[in-house]
């Protein structure tokens, strides 16, 4: 079951809720498809679902691993109405390495609930806006020189899930990295984002984050190279990057690079 069937209108979801619905793994696989594509194709949807994933992020730094015992998942999901046993395609909110006890899901649901309050509760008299960032890091829709905003490149696990969120600006020589948060790699090795021009071998844009957005600098010699059918892709490096220019690790992250 997804928000969206919760709406008294029958109306199709806002952007906002599909983008709460997206991060929280309850689409199921075409939905979750399609809304992959709204993501490359609309930067302003884009940001909300890196909007959703931020916020949500937050509520893993309370929690203290705790093993879960094997009949819980489906106590859970019987007690949200849904099948014991059918299970959808696992998304990166749904991993149960990534919550680690029931109090996450069920903070999820509730963060769910509140989403769909929005949808069936008249509109509270405006109140003074409260920035929950500071003015000068808010996240923004990504775009170029003009102002003209820029397509977001998706780099994907190779389970479908999002890792990273990449806008490139051509005309600049950059590259805008949006990490989703997740976990650092156990052996202590660190993500380096690659462009490989189609048909060559990957050319090193250096080592990324994986806890904050940040701009990456394009050299001059590669930036014709960022171009549609060029690839973007991030692999795991020793602490210093790759000691030879290439990639020596496996490939966690990748995507097409969409350019206006």
């Amino acid at each position: 079951m997804n928000i969206r069937e919760h709406d008294i209108d029958g109306e199709p979801p806002s952007a906002d809720i599909r983008a709460g619905e997206y991060v929280l793994g309850v689409l199921d696989e075409a939905e979750r498809r399609e809304t992959g594509e709204r993501i490359a194709r609309d930067p302003a949807f884009a940001r909300l679902v890196a909007e959703w994933e931020a916020r949500l992020a937050g509520l893993l730094d309370g929690i203290d691993p705790a093993d879960v015992p094997p009949h819980l998942w489906p106590r859970i999901r019987s007690q949200l109405g849904w099948s014991p046993v059918v299970q959808a395609r696992r998304g990166f909110w749904q991993d149960i390495n990534t919550w680690r006890a029931a109090t996450a899901l069920a903070t999820a649901a509730a963060i769910a609930a509140i989403a769909i309050g929005r949808i069936q509760a008249p509109a509270p008299a405006p109140a003074p806006p409260v920035a929950s960032v500071p003015p000068d890091t808010a996240p923004t829709a990504p775009a170029d020189r003009t102002g003209t905003p820029l397509p977001v490149t998706i780099l994907a696990q190779d389970d479908g899930a999002t890792a990273w969120l990449a806008s490139v600006d051509a005309s600049a020589g950059t590259v805008l990295m949006v990490p989703v948060p997740h976990p650092g790699d156990p052996d202590g090795r660190v993500p380096e984002l690659w462009l490989i021009p189609e048909g060559e071998s990957p050319r090193s844009l250096g080592l990324i984050a994986t806890d904050r957005s940040h701009t990456v600098s394009v050299p001059a010699r590669l930036q014709d190279e960022l171009t549609r059918g060029s690839l973007l892709a991030v692999t795991l490096e020793p602490s210093g990057g790759a000691p030879a220019g290439a990639p020596t690790g496996p490939i966690i992250a990748k995507g097409e690079v969409l350019t206006l």
